[in-house]
């Protein structure tokens, strides 16, 4: 039986082509005519030959087919598997590499792998390019190696490493916004739980803290240390609940931490809005949940994917050589998380 990458039907193993062949007393080729989606055969021979292979259980071998392309059109997407907000990612880009005609294969980070495991992982898999959600390189260097090999796409950071791109949001007015709708309810007692180092989490403070002054409110700035997660909130709150009064609105580092606030403070007998206001960021799916409902700074997933994906087209299509570096606005979603102070 002619080998094509897959296993051998008639021997009990997966189905193949010439399976699909035999059960209609066609050749092979056009069977692979008709699975190729490629010119020559009819309508109605099509028809016939994809109700056989669906009746046999054929699937094609799509290894064995990237194996025989010249080019793979794989894209690799290394991702954590921590925060809602890649998958969210993750997703999207899904559609916009289709559009492209580009594959995607993921890697996801875990404690036990490295990020340069990853990548090697990837580009051991023939991916044409690499994109990185929300990662820290681990040296700028490094990841301007790894761009001298395949085009490096980063989203939600800007490591301003050799040969990379970048994809973000405006994190800086987004969280204006956020102040921005907190000052028009008349709060002034306005904190901030931040994220640190993390991807992102510097401008989001430096949003808070333009924000802060642009109110002249330097006076009510309140920082307090975070986190990405549910737990960061959970500790920002305790820390707000062991002190004599409360901000009348807190405005977190992204939905996450948003929501271990959140829930904190009303499992503590703590209101919300109707004592602490609060504000997340990334729009999650969370963030839309009824029992939440909470105000978010949005990022439009679909516009960073389709924004990446054209940066990967723009390396591998056109030749572009030069590092582009794409800012796209935020919006703010106003929910049932903020109302006005108590006076």
């Amino acid at each position: 039986m002619t080998s094509d990458g897959e296993g051998g039907g008639a021997s009990g193993g997966r189905p193949t082509m010439a399976d699909v062949a035999a059960r209609l007393g066609v050749s092979r080729q056009l069977v692979s005519l008709v699975l190729g989606d490629r010119p020559g055969p009819s309508a109605a021979t099509r028809e016939r030959v994809l109700r056989a292979a669906e009746e046999l259980g054929y699937r094609a071998d799509t290894a064995a087919q990237l194996l025989r392309r010249a080019r793979s059109r794989q894209v690799g997407v290394l991702f954590t598997m921590e925060h809602p907000m890649d998958a969210d990612l993750v997703e999207a880009l899904y559609p916009a590499a289709a559009r492209l005609d580009y594959g995607v294969a993921l890697s996801a980070m875990l404690a036990n792998r490295t990020e340069r495991q990853a990548i090697d992982e990837l580009v051991g898999l023939r991916c044409e390019a690499l994109v990185l959600i929300g990662m820290s390189a681990q040296a700028p260097e490094d990841l301007a190696e790894v761009a001298r090999r395949v085009p490096v796409v980063e989203i939600g950071q800007r490591t301003d490493s050799a040969g990379t791109d970048s994809v973000r949001t405006d994190a800086v007015s987004g969280v204006r916004l956020a102040v921005d709708h907190l000052v028009s309810l008349g709060h002034r007692r306005i904190a901030h739980v931040d994220g640190g180092g993390l991807p992102s989490a510097p401008e989001r403070r430096a949003g808070y803290l333009e924000g802060m002054r642009e109110h002249g409110l330097e006076a009510y700035v309140d920082l307090v240390p975070g986190a990405y997660t549910e737990e960061a909130g959970a500790r920002a709150a305790r820390v707000f609940l062991d002190r004599d009064v409360l901000p009348t609105a807190v405005v977190c580092c992204n939905d996450q931490s948003a929501r271990g606030l959140l829930e904190t403070l009303v499992r503590a007998g703590r209101s919300v809005p109707g004592e602490v206001s609060v504000v997340g960021y990334d729009d999650s799916r969370a963030a839309r949940l009824s029992f939440l409902s909470l105000t978010s700074v949005r990022q439009d997933v679909e516009r960073i994917a389709e924004a990446t994906l054209e940066a990967v087209a723009e390396r591998l299509e056109r030749g572009r050589n030069e590092s582009t570096h794409v800012l796209l606005p935020t919006t703010l979603t106003v929910r049932e998380s903020t109302a006005p102070p108590r006076l």
